[in-house]
């Protein structure tokens, strides 16, 4: 069931200034796969040559990493926490990093409340003093519930077990959908990692089950299955 979906972008001014002159940046760092496949889809579509991104250092989260590796691009970075905190960590161990100018594409949310993970992973490498530039890849929005009247009624009538969340923007776009808390109250609330839980509860849920493993779905899997009758 969906809460959100992800599309190309309506104005894709920002994201072709940088690319169009990408050898102004030292580093890229992705924070999701979808903002890797739009970034590439981008380059295509602009007919601008891969080789140019030669000389740029790559991050990217988890088994990401493998999606960047099947485009051809070496990753210098993969944290051992697969989360943008973990991201950050890791560039703080590389002696010359402030002042590095690294581009972070991201999605431009419509239609629900910006959670704060990107805000928060672009003020932690201003912090380590680099230059960010943020820039917009792809949209993350909202879904209406009029199309999820069987799915919805399950979930009141507490034929649902468990409700299992990837991401807080789900979470943000599930809350529009239902009307209050007793709607939900049967089911148990699972999150994929701590981040999301973290997010989830601020936005009011009562999260009993989190994959300590959240480097992939498998380990969100796991943890369902461990946690479930």
């Amino acid at each position: 069931m969906p809460t959100i979906e992800t599309c190309p972008l309506e104005n894709f001014t920002e994201l072709d200034a940088a690319l169009q002159h990408i050898n102004a940046f030292d580093w890229i760092a992705f924070t999701s796969r979808n903002g890797i496949d739009a970034f590439f889809q981008r380059l295509e579509d602009l007919e601008i040559n891969p080789l140019v991104l030669t000389n740029l250092c790559f991050c990217a989260i988890g088994l990401d990493a493998e999606r960047l590796a099947d485009l051809g691009v070496k990753v210098d970075l993969v944290p051992k926490e697969p989360s943008p905190a973990g991201v950050i960590a890791e560039l703080a161990k590389i002696p010359d990093i402030a002042q590095k100018n690294i581009l972070v594409p991201v999605p431009e949310v419509v239609g629900v409340p910006e959670p704060d993970v990107i805000p928060n992973f672009v003020a932690g490498l201003e912090k380590l003093g680099m230059k960010v530039t943020r820039v917009p890849t792809y949209r993350t929005r909202s879904l209406e519930k009029d199309i999820y009247e069987v799915e919805l009624n399950l979930i009141r009538q507490g034929k649902i077990d468990v409700i299992a969340f990837s991401s807080t923007a789900e979470v943000a776009g599930f809350l529009q959908m239902v009307d209050s808390k007793s709607d939900y109250e049967r089911c148990a609330i699972a999150c994929f990692g701590p981040y999301t839980a973290a997010n989830a509860k601020k936005l009011g849920l009562n999260v009993s089950i989190v994959a300590q493993d959240y480097s992939s779905f498998a380990g969100f899997a796991e943890a369902l299955s461990v946690a479930l009758p």
